[in-house]
């Protein structure tokens, strides 16, 4: 399996990785532009503009959009992020050109008409309405908005009732000329594909069709971690927490240590939090950690969904495994979690689809494919005092933030958990 990269004339990169063995191709265009991009009145509109991209062209309705890729078998779909939006198919490699032809129809040549419009707004309303009916969904966005207060990257990528319903043909035309140019689009490819005939069949369709840049784009302001808490009361059989901290950018050194710290303390059945939660004291159901890292920042933290009766000691129990992690971790804990990782990446080359995404993301971050020998050797120099150094900056040298849905009488006050936290961290610092 070999990556092979090209750039259009007009900026469209084209990346492909042959995987000979197989029948079917994933592919799919990802384009650098997200929720993150909108400016105050637009909340709402890339995700708005994903919707609509499949409601019809000049050239196609929206049924014969579904039919015409599901007549091959075929699968079409979309997905928008807070800094990405990808529009993305698996076929088989017989049917590749039909592909192509149609991403490139519906984000070159959609309609945006107002009754399609009027209906998909209705939807997004329904999805808006099912979030907010959902206490894991509802605890996700309102951490990320708390973790970054009053900042496009902590809003919610699906936008209000409000700014949804006012949205215009031409405020989506708008947005999608200004952020959907050459110098941000990435398409890829991977499975039964040959590179030069795939790029050959992507430029005689969008190298012509996409403007290598658009309108000048404003400064996108760099993210501010705040911290901060949300709680919501609601009548539950569990409540919903999230702690976390400061997380760590893609670009930074400490960006796949802060992945293996998230792996080891919470990633899995074998980690310190499930082991020491749920296994010994049987306080939660669900627990794990995790890392999510943007372009500029990132954000670290721990999710527990337990019922009222549990929660006193809950929270202390895993704030003591986090200071823990700063008191040590051992070389076995981080083979393992090498191996998990190892484990994931090998077997992200067995799907197309895992590869084509994994390759496009790596290409908007770092404007190159990262092969996993690499990634393993990053890996292989993290140590246990990294490791913990790490988790001690985390854990003690950013302000906490907190989200929790349902029966929460029973949670500590924030002030509180940064003073368990300390009080681990002064008694480490006498030990």
């Amino acid at each position: 399996m070999k990556v092979q990269t090209t750039r259009l004339d007009n900026g469209v990169t084209v990346v492909t990785e042959t995987m000979a063995h197989l029948e079917s191709v994933a592919l799919g265009v990802w384009v650098k532009s997200g929720s993150r991009d909108e400016t105050a009145d637009e909340h709402g509109i890339a995700h708005l503009l994903e919707h609509m991209a499949f409601k019809g062209t000049h050239k196609r309705s929206a049924r014969q959009i579904a039919e015409e890729i599901e007549n091959v078998g075929g699968e079409l779909n979309a997905a928008t992020s807070q800094e990405t939006t990808s529009y993305y198919a698996r076929v088989l490699k017989d049917h590749v050109p039909l592909a192509i032809d149609i991403l490139h129809d519906i984000l070159t040549d959609s309609l945006f008409d107002e009754d399609e419009l009027t209906r998909e707004k209705h939807v997004i309303l329904q999805e808006i309405g099912a979030a907010n009916d959902t206490p894991d969904d509802v605890v996700y966005d309102k951490f990320t908005e708390a973790a970054f207060r009053d900042q496009t990257i902590g809003r919610p990528i699906l936008g209000t009732p409000d700014t949804v319903k006012s949205f215009t043909p031409a405020q989506i035309r708008g947005y999608l000329a200004r952020h959907y140019t050459g110098d941000r689009i990435v398409v890829v490819a991977a499975g039964a594909v040959d590179h030069d005939v795939f790029v050959k069949l992507v430029d005689e369709r969008f190298g012509k069709s996409i403007k290598p840049t658009g309108d000048q784009l404003r400064a996108i302001p760099k993210a501010n971690y705040t911290g901060g808490e949300y709680r919501e009361k609601r009548d539950l059989m569990d409540a919903q927490v999230l702690i976390g901290f400061e997380g760590r950018a893609y670009q930074v050194r400490d960006f796949y240590c802060s992945q293996l710290l998230a792996n080891i303390l919470g990633g899995g059945m074998s980690s310190r939090l499930f082991q020491e939660v749920r296994e010994k004291r049987g306080l939660c159901y669900s627990v794990y950690a995790f890392h999510w890292g943007f372009s500029d920042s990132g954000v670290f933290g721990v999710h527990a969904a337990t019922g009222d009766e549990d929660l006193a000691e809950l929270i202390p129990v895993i704030l003591s495994e986090l200071a823990k992690a700063a008191e040590g971790v051992d070389e076995q804990e981080i083979n393992r979690s090498r191996a998990q990782v190892r484990s994931g990446l090998l077997m992200a080359q067995e799907s197309p689809a895992a590869r084509a995404s994994q390759i496009a993301r790596q290409m908007l971050l770092f404007g190159r494919p990262v092969s996993n020998t690499e990634l393993m050797e990053r890996l292989a120099n993290i140590t246990p005092k990294r490791l913990s150094d790490l988790a001690g900056r985390l854990f003690y040298g950013t302000p906490i933030t907190v989200s929790a849905v349902g029966p929460i009488e029973n949670l500590l006050k924030v002030s509180d958990m940064a003073q368990a936290l300390a009080q681990h961290g002064g008694r480490a610092a006498a030990e």
